[in-house]
């Protein structure tokens, strides 16, 4: 039996509102250095706002940081043998630091959430060099 994956954006229908929303996930992708640095009280407190908020409306569905590379593993596939290898992984630029799952009306939307986001990093920590990467996912 073969695994088939839809090829577009999930989409879902609110029938008391007629909403039509879909789901995006939203990465935060930084070097891994960032993990040796403090974060900012200021951000701290920013970013439990936004997230709360965020939550409570319904548009952010989860969120959390990811742990350093030094506590991954990663499973590959390749040339018919699979092998494990334990992090850090030294090769990377940058590494996912978090995530936040998102129901978005739209992609703009969606996209609005991840430039307060990162504006949130400007404003309480200017020094802070990332990027947020924004992608709808699969219906289902």
């Amino acid at each position: 039996m073969g695994l088939s994956i839809s090829r577009h954006p999930v989409r879902r229908i609110d029938r008391s509102e007629e909403t039509t929303t879909m789901r995006y996930m939203m990465f935060i992708k930084h070097t891994e250095d960032y993990r040796n640095k403090e974060v900012p009280a200021a951000l701290c407190e920013a970013m439990g706002e936004f997230v709360g908020a965020g939550m409570k409306s319904g548009a952010i569905i989860d969120t959390a940081g990811l742990k350093p590379t030094t506590d991954a593993s990663r499973v590959k596939l390749k040339g018919r043998t699979i092998t494990v290898t334990d992090g850090p992984f030294t090769e990377a630029k940058e590494v996912v630091g978090g995530y936040a799952l998102m129901e978005m009306k739209s992609k703009a939307e969606a996209l609005e959430y991840a430039r307060q986001f990162m504006d949130l990093h400007l404003k309480h920590w200017p020094e802070f060099e990332g990027e947020c990467e924004v992608r709808p996912l699969e219906d289902q």
